[in-house]
Formats: structure tokens, C-alpha cells, sequence
């Protein structure tokens, strides 16, 4: 019988111009393309009489814009940054719920290396790639500094990490905080990709041991945690660019 195999890097399919493909990217391309079908079908389907779907999810992005802009206490920033943080949140979340897709991790081809019949899915959970991870999160991380560039200037947003005129205590806070502000990066990449690689590893131990009745509570709770950490990473990203824009006292 053959044992439990996680692979932490994502396999490469094949190479363009010299450029990896990795089954995580071609997984973000299907994400992509199926949140663009749902977006043209639904902006399709718009009535200005709107009917009960509708109502609930006018109802649902009100309530975000509201609280966006009740952050920000700003409805212009709320206006520029609705679409970014709804985006965030959309693109990580339809990832992990495709992570239960039948076809996801199961579909692909053999491959011998060294000897070894390895096999290489076609289709990969995006956000157990730690890549795809990082990639948000250093889109979030440039967005959120320059919006405090832009928003409060750039010479009060620098002088909150590097503060000469407070003293020996001032720097060493502003010193802190730069740390705290380059910090984010890997919080807001690893979390994400610790708590999906983990319940991945979860369900397919499960799987192996008991595979008619151990995946399927996992499964479900895993669904709650691909939102929550859906949410987590926009709200965290609100919050971030909440205190990108607030002067230093």
C-alpha cells in the first residue's frame, strides 16, 4: 500500500518561453475565468426593479461598502477600495472552495523521475502554493503603501518610521513600527497558506485512514475556514490601509 505524499512545492506542468507553468497558476487562470462568467452573467442579469436574489445582494455589498467606509471614515476611499477588497476576498475564496472540486488534485499524469513514477496533478488548491500566497500579499502590501503615501503625503507617512525629532524613544518606535510594517508580508501570506495546507493535510490523512466517513465532516469545516480566512485576509488588508492613512501622534 502506498503512504500519505504532500508535496509543498506545486509541480510544473510544462515551461513557456522559459517560464514555469505550475498546476497552481493554470488553477488561478480557471478561478479567474470562472469569476468573470459569474460577473458578466450576473451584470447580465441586473433589473432595476431588482427581484429577491437581487434585493440580497445589493443588500450584502451595502453592508460592506458601509462598513468599508465607516473604517476608513471616508466614503471616496470607501468608493476607491470596495472593488480591491471585494476582489481580495472573492478570488481567495473561490479558490478554496474549488480546493473540493471533484477533478482538484485528482486529474493529471505520471511522471518518472529519478526512477520514481511520481504523479503530477493537473489542477492544484492555488492557495497551498505559497507563492500565490506571497503574491497577494505583496499586492496588498503596495497598495496599503501607497495609499499612505498618497493620502496623508509621503514626508508625514515616512516620518512615522523614521522619526529623529522625538528622540532616542521616538526612533526606536519608528524603528518598530518599519519592522511591523515589513512584518505583514509574511503574516499576511503565511497564515493564509498554514491554515489551507494544513486542512489539506488534514483531509487527505483522513482520507487514507478512514475514506468512506473522515473526510466529510473535515470537508465542511474546511469550507467555513476557506471563508473565514477569505475574510480575514481583506478585513486585514482594510485594517492595514486603515492605519496607513491615520497621521502619527
Amino acid at each position: 500500500m502506498d503512504g500519505i505524499h504532500v508535496a509543498l512545492a506545486p509541480e510544473v506542468i510544462m515551461t513557456l518561453w522559459g517560464v514555469p507553468i505550475t498546476n497552481t497558476l493554470i488553477t488561478s487562470w480557471v478561478i479567474i475565468a470562472v469569476l468573470g462568467v459569474i460577473a458578466f452573467i450576473m451584470t447580465r442579469r441586473i433589473r432595476l426593479i431588482p427581484g429577491k436574489f437581487q434585493t440580497v445582494l445589493e443588500w450584502i455589498f451595502e453592508y460592506i461598502y458601509d462598513y468599508i467606509a465607516e473604517t476608513l471614515e471616508s466614503k471616496t476611499l470607501a468608493t476607491k477600495f470596495f472593488p480591491f477588497l471585494t476582489t481580495i476576498f472573492l478570488f481567495i475564496f473561490t479558490a478554496n472552495l474549488l480546493e473540493f472540486t471533484p477533478g482538484i488534485g485528482s486529474i493529471g499524469f505520471f511522471h518518472v523521475s529519478e526512477g520514481v513514477n511520481e504523479f503530477f496533478p493537473l489542477l492544484r488548491s492555488v492557495n497551498t502554493d505559497l507563492n500565490v500566497t506571497l503574491a497577494l500579499a505583496i499586492i496588498s502590501f503596495v497598495v496599503i503603501e501607497i495609499t499612505g503615501f498618497t493620502v496623508i503625503g509621503a514626508w508625514k507617512y515616512i516620518g512615522k518610521f523614521i522619526n529623529f525629532h522625538s528622540g532616542f524613544i521616538g526612533f526606536a518606535v519608528g524603528l518598530v513600527e518599519l519592522i511591523g510594517e515589513l512584518a505583514r508580508l509574511i503574516s499576511l501570506s503565511f497564515r493564509l497558506f498554514g491554515n489551507i495546507i494544513a486542512g489539506e493535510v488534514l483531509i487527505i490523512v483522513a482520507t487514507y485512514f478512514a475514506p468512506y466517513l473522515g473526510p466529510v465532516p473535515l470537508m465542511m469545516f474546511e469550507l467555513f475556514i476557506g471563508f473565514l480566512q477569505a475574510a480575514i485576509f481583506a478585513l486585514l488588508t482594510l485594517f492595514f490601509i486603515k492605519l496607513a492613512i491615520t497621521e502619527a501622534h
